[in-house]
């Protein structure tokens, strides 16, 4: 095996780590071919590991590939195992969500604590439309009851603003926001809670779904009221259709990644 992203993926002992490398090699359009037979897991000192063929892969950054939970571990395994004559990233979202949580989230959790937390001060689900009565009706169905949530179980109490207006939200709400994120303790589900923040805007979506008030399809349902009605009124463009389904994918191996790391 002498394809670099294949010696990031297993790793080389005998050379020196480099991210870099890995990062460049995966942007490449050309995708390595499918080099084992069989995808599984190991338990190790450090958790379960994903091994191919009885080897531990690694990380882009060359740490293990591995994982506190035998269910995330063995799902981990099951996307390695579908892939076919090639391994495509793209069809990945779930190993890419522990790579990420692996190499960046855990030496960097207060930088992801303070970027969560500043999506509470511009939260999707406070701004609302003034008008046509049907979005504002279907806003207030699908985010009221997030709003509701958050009031009685988070302790955070959100002010509305119509339009682009910025409305100042109270500390006392946004200290309540900033303390369920601190609360989330695994590497896993944290980076699973940024993803889906950044895909929907609104961390108090995220949250619920991480709690388990929404399921994750109600959670991209909600993010997207507005898509929803735009594409009633004016129809559905297939490439816009297209890259929503992309989304959807990796936030749903974000909500599946956090809930198994859970």
């Amino acid at each position: 095996m002498t394809n670099d992203v294949t010696r990031d993926w297993l790793g080389d002992p005998e050379a020196p780590p480099d991210p870099v490398r890995a990062a460049r090699q995966s942007a490449k359009p050309a995708l390595p071919k499918r080099f084992y037979k069989e995808a599984g897991i190991a338990q190790a000192e450090d958790g379960y590991r994903l091994v191919l063929d009885g080897r531990p892969a690694r990380t882009p950054a060359r740490r293990y590939l591995a994982v506190p939970q035998v269910a995330l571990a063995e799902a981990l395994a099951a996307e390695w195992g579908a892939q076919e004559d090639v391994i495509d990233p793209a069809r990945m979202p779930l190993t890419r969500l522990v790579n990420s949580a692996l190499d960046g989230v855990a030496e960097r959790r207060d930088a992801v604590v303070d970027d969560l937390a500043a999506y509470a001060g511009t939260d999707l689900v406070a701004y609302r439309a003034g008008d046509p009565a049907r979005l504002v009706a279907a806003q207030g169905a699908a985010w009221d009851p997030v709003l509701d949530w958050a009031h009685d179980v988070l302790g955070a109490r959100f002010m509305l603003s119509e339009g682009v207006m910025h409305v100042t939200q109270p500390a006392e709400s946004l200290a309540a926001i900033r303390r369920a994120i601190e609360a989330v303790e695994s590497p896993t589900a944290l980076a699973g809670l940024h993803s889906m923040t950044t895909l929907t805007g609104s961390v108090l979506i995220a949250l619920a779904v991480l709690r388990g008030r929404l399921t994750p399809q109600e959670g991209w349902a909600a993010a997207h009221v507005d898509e929803t009605f735009q594409a009633e009124v004016w129809g559905r463009d297939a490439e816009a259709e297209d890259r929503l389904g992309r989304r959807w994918r990796e936030f749903e191996a974000a909500a599946r990644g956090a809930a198994l790391s859970a």
